[in-house]
């Protein structure tokens, strides 16, 4: 133990990730919905680390970390920050700020009564909220305070173990309020709720194992009998026979030649027709009245699947009824619709917002055009453009710490952390209008958040180990009392608020107020029990003023408590 205790102080990044992997490890445990997850399991495991050995961190690569996740969330929220007060998403919005109020209010109250220090309140704030980024911003406006060094480390460590004792009913409370509380003070059924909403939005279910056993589309040939009701038809009007059906017709062989499609194409006895579309519905349609031809020249078309950025104005705010009218998505197919990293129910009354990603399939000619329409094409790309990205870190930190006031005589700064976030989003932002602006990969996004955040906790809780059993012999049990208070009082006000001032739908309700505790397991459990990936229309749009709003909660309630 004693050459450990040598080597991890000897070189503390070590236990740095010493603290990840066990962190990482616990928090992958599951009892039924719910598990800590990475960075409250990093938080456990810091503190663990940090209470069988003293180990320095450095406070420059806490700052580094946290930065880096800080841009990260920015990034990621920014195309749907701006847009989320638009059509019905501003109820939304408007949640995600309501309930984070509430939670505040309540946490600020507490500890008063309490009498916590600004490091427990902070923790209170950020572990009952399950806002873990709330402790970075906490811990910088503690640096800023005027007290010598011994009480800012205690304060620090403060932080850390209030989160900890605090996290854990934070998230069962919003799992239990979202899928059992929730739907019982609502009185509805998640599972009826959902198929009812499914059919306003127009979404139509798929039978267990087609999507996986079957091709979802299909290029197909037939021949066009003597007596169909085709021949003698142009081509445009061979398609629109059964509008709802979107087959097209992509080539046609005549007389043995293979000639080029147009809409005023006359169709003859004989020809033989590559028509593309839904493989069930070439199958209903047309498998039973048609001959089908094998013919692998005719075929032998160039299939695309594009991921294509939404960005031209004049499509935003359409649904996918209107859309799919167009001759510009002619022979192309929508397979998926992600907007904010989640994909989206689709629908015929869907609507496309700026900023979502559509995933098309058709020829390749026909996608090129609608991509050329619709906004950009994604590129697969795994180069991240570290020019924006190291430059906009820069910029956002600046910008916070000038950005400063004065509250009772006491100069105060909105802060380098919350700069980054404000310039993360503008990034990302710029980044939904200007697609090849400030390219960051998925998957280096994900990890930004996730290794910044984690190792970020991890550093906290190494440093309040050596507090740890002092703080909880002090507060713990009135702090764990409190800390549910905090959780509940937000929950149980937004069902109020959300259902009878915001009347918003019940099962959209519970899926925002996932999102506006930014707890995407809350999210998975209400899918779950509803049977139903709906609820995320309402997570999406509050998730990401909630994530903003929440994570300055950190300097504000240590000014308060000051």
């Amino acid at each position: 133990m004693g050459w450990l205790t040598e080597m991890l102080t000897k070189y503390p990044e070590l236990g740095v990730y010493l603290a990840l992997g066990i962190g990482y490890w616990i928090g992958g445990f599951r009892f039924g919905n719910f598990s800590l997850g990475g960075a409250t399991g990093s938080l456990i495991a810091g503190m663990f680390v940090g209470w069988l050995f003293e180990i320095p961190v450095s406070a420059t690569a806490k700052s580094l970390v946290f930065l880096l996740f800080l841009f990260g969330i920015g990034y990621e929220v920014g195309p749907k920050f701006f847009a989320a007060m638009k059509g019905d998403g501003w109820r939304f919005g408007v949640l995600a700020v309501f309930m984070p109020v509430v939670g505040l209010l309540v946490a600020w109250g507490v500890a008063v009564y309490l009498q916590l220090d600004p490091g427990l309140a902070a923790g209170l704030v950020s572990g009952a909220l399950t806002e873990s980024p709330a402790m970075g911003t906490a811990i910088e406006a503690i640096h800023a305070l005027p007290l010598d060094e011994a009480t800012r480390k205690t304060l620090e460590a403060h932080v850390g173990v209030a989160d900890a004792l605090c996290y854990v009913f934070g998230a069962l409370g919003v799992i239990l309020v979202c899928t059992e509380i929730g739907p019982r003070l609502l009185r509805i059924d998640l599972k009826k709720e959902a198929l009812a909403l499914e059919a306003l939005y127009g979404i139509k279910r798929q039978r267990d194992g087609i999507v996986s056993a079957w091709k979802q589309f299909e290029v197909r040939a037939y021949r066009v009998a003597a007596g169909s009701a085709v021949v003698g038809r142009s081509v445009s009007d061979a398609e629109h026979v059964n509008p709802a059906a979107r087959l097209f017709l992509v080539r046609l062989r005549r007389d043995g030649e293979i000639l080029p499609v147009t809409p005023a194409e006359i169709l003859r006895a004989g020809d033989i027709v590559a028509v593309s579309g839904r493989r069930e519905t070439l199958i209903e349609l047309l498998g039973d009245h048609a001959e089908e031809v094998e013919d692998r020249e005719l075929l032998d078309i160039p299939v695309a699947s594009y991921e294509i950025f939404v960005s031209n104005p004049r499509w935003v705010s359409r649904t996918l009824a209107e859309v799919s009218t167009s001759d510009l998505v002619r022979a192309v197919y929508l397979r998926r619709l992600l907007r904010g990293g989640q994909e989206i129910p689709m629908g015929t009354q869907t609507r496309i917002e700026r900023g979502d990603v559509l995933q098309m399939v058709g020829s390749e000619k026909a996608v090129a055009r609608a991509a050329e329409e619709l906004g950009d094409v994604i590129q697969p790309t795994d180069i991240t453009d570290f020019v924006t990205v190291g430059l906009m870190v820069v910029i956002g930190a600046l910008a916070g710490a000038a950005a400063a006031f004065s509250i009772g005589g006491v100069q105060v700064s909105i802060g380098t952390s919350v700069g980054v976030l404000l310039s993360g989003i503008v990034t990302g932002y710029i980044r939904s209008v200007r697609p090849l602006f400030g390219r960051v990969p998925d998957g280096a996004v994900k990890f930004m958040q996730s290794f910044g955040l984690a190792g970020f906790v991890a550093m906290v809780g190494i440093g309040a180990g050596p507090h740890f059993v002092v703080a909880v012999r002090e507060s713990g049990v009135g702090l764990l009392l409190g800390g549910i208070l905090v959780t509940m009082a937000p929950l149980l006000a937004g069902l109020w608020f959300g259902r009878y001032v915001l009347k918003i739908n019940p099962l959209l309700l519970l899926g925002a107020m996932s999102g506006a505790q930014t707890f995407t397991a809350a999210l998975a459990a209400l899918q779950e029990k509803s049977d139903s990936t709906v609820a995320v229309i309402g997570y999406s749009g509050a998730v990401p003023v909630a994530h903003v709003v929440l994570t300055t909660w950190g300097t504000v309630i240590v000014l308060l408590m000051t």
